[in-house]
């Protein structure tokens, strides 16, 4: 996080430096920023990692923009058509997440998705129930769920 502080901070020093106060601007003076961050980021114990970071972050908005397309467009076939293909359900999804933040952030994305909403994290942390819209196959649930958390994982840690 304090990379990507820096990062924000820098892209501003950019624009109000160049005196150009757009979108644009920011944009280029984000990605210089974190070229020099990359440079940085040996000589800076803090900084760790972070060049990794953002192309991690890149390749899960697509992923999850992705699954967000697939989740709308099943949700809007069973509403549509006469008959309704869901079949409710709850489980509980062992979490591999720990901390806080990686529980809050997993539960978040996994309601934003149509189909899918957390309802509730057990006492000692280790357990998320869902509820889903389509559970006729459980197993393939968690994989996705699995695939999801490892994901987010992936940029957390």
């Amino acid at each position: 996080m304090i990379g990507f502080f820096w990062n924000i901070m820098l892209a501003l020093a950019w624009v109000a430096l160049s005196g150009n106060f757009t979108a644009m601007n920011f944009i280029t003076g984000f990605f210089f920023a974190y070229l020099a961050l990359m440079v940085l980021q040996r000589q800076v114990p803090v900084l760790k990692g972070y060049s990794r970071r953002i192309p991690r972050v890149v390749a899960f908005l697509v992923f999850f923009i992705k699954e967000l397309v697939k989740a709308n467009v099943r949700v809007a076939y069973d509403v549509a058509t006469p008959v309704w293909y869901m079949k409710p359900g709850v489980i509980a999804f062992r979490l591999e997440a720990h901390t806080d933040v990686e529980i809050l952030f997993l539960s978040s994305v996994i309601s934003l998705t149509p189909g899918t909403l957390s309802l509730d994290v057990s006492d000692d942390r280790q357990v998320l129930f869902i509820h889903a819209m389509f559970l006729q196959d459980e197993e393939e649930l968690r994989q996705d769920l699995r695939e999801l958390e490892r994901r987010i994982l992936k940029i957390l840690r």
